[in-house]
């Protein structure tokens, strides 16, 4: 892989790093009762840990790491992040949306279990973002943690993730052209990218008028993600994504690949992540990471 400034080997291992890290932190917040809410908890175990690229922990970790962060505090709210993120993956698979049968190569939750325990296991992922970003040990300063919540609760909702997810959904009855899909992604995969971004900010005590290049950053990189997303759900290999392929051809949906071209495509995406990459010019080596991570999501083949 062919990296910014000699660092082909920081990305692996901070991805090795931070899996390690999530994994280990959703293991001590989801501990299973010995009662018949312990379906429910090894339900949200399930989904939670030994999944995923964790790009979302990523991003945050790195962000805050350039601000003198502790790596705890910024795992930790991560994890609310990946929180959402995995709960809108399970509630994405049930029937009644894409009706999905593998993530991450394995059975959906809803396959592996039931759908009733799936809907909950969503619900309660949901709402346990929200209680790690309101523990008093996380940050000891409660507006830092009022702007952490109104955050993730923004990028979360029918102003972000919802709203793109809702777009979506009735996109095989629209004819959306660049500009819909355009803002359909930025809400649907690009506003949890940005709330990762801007939390680790946050953390940093980054004041809101100093984050404007980190907000241009995560918007970039936002967009480069969903093209190389099309591109692999139009090009990719089912056994190294650990997921269905081909799903948006077969429902007649518009994306950046049919709307623009294969080729056009992947040009758009390159150009975005050398954008993306041009708006951390203010940093040094401490943000070789952040470039790593752009260029790793057009590189990536899952």
């Amino acid at each position: 892989m062919q990296l910014v400034g000699g660092t082909a080997d920081l990305l692996p291992d901070a991805l090795a790093r931070i899996r390690q890290d999530v994994d280990t932190a959703f293991d001590q917040l989801l501990p299973v009762p010995e009662d018949t809410r312990a379906r429910l908890v090894e339900a949200m175990r399930y989904a939670a840990i030994d999944g995923g690229k964790r790009v979302r922990p990523l991003l945050l970790t790195a962000t805050a790491a350039m601000y003198g962060v502790s790596r705890q505090t910024a795992v930790r709210t991560g994890c609310a992040v990946e929180a959402i993120h995995v709960y809108s993956l399970i509630h994405d698979d049930l029937p009644c949306m894409d009706d999905d049968a593998l993530r991450h190569g394995k059975p959906t939750l809803h396959k592996a279990f039931d759908e009733a325990t799936a809907v909950l296991a969503g619900d309660s992922l949901h709402a346990l973002a929200f209680e790690i970003l309101s523990m008093p040990d996380l940050v000891s300063d409660p507006f830092v943690r009022g702007e952490l919540v109104a955050t993730l609760a923004g990028a979360s909702g029918m102003g972000g993730m919802a709203g793109g997810q809702m777009m979506d959904m009735v996109a095989d009855e629209q004819d959306y052209d660049l500009h819909a899909i355009t803002r359909l992604q930025q809400l649907k995969t690009g506003a949890l990218l940005g709330a990762a971004v801007e939390m680790g900010a946050i953390l940093g005590r980054v004041p809101p008028e100093g984050r404007g290049h980190l907000r241009n950053y995560a918007r970039d990189i936002g967009l480069a993600f969903q093209i190389a997303d099309d591109l692999l759900d139009r090009e990719g290999d089912e056994a190294l994504a650990g997921k269905a392929l081909r799903k948006d051809d077969e429902q007649g949906k518009q994306t950046f690949v049919t709307l623009m071209g294969a080729d056009k495509a992947r040009d758009q995406a390159a150009a975005l992540v050398e954008q993306a990459i041009g708006h951390l010019a203010p940093h040094g080596s401490e943000a070789d990471l952040l470039r790593a991570l752009a260029r790793f999501i057009v590189e990536r083949d899952r």
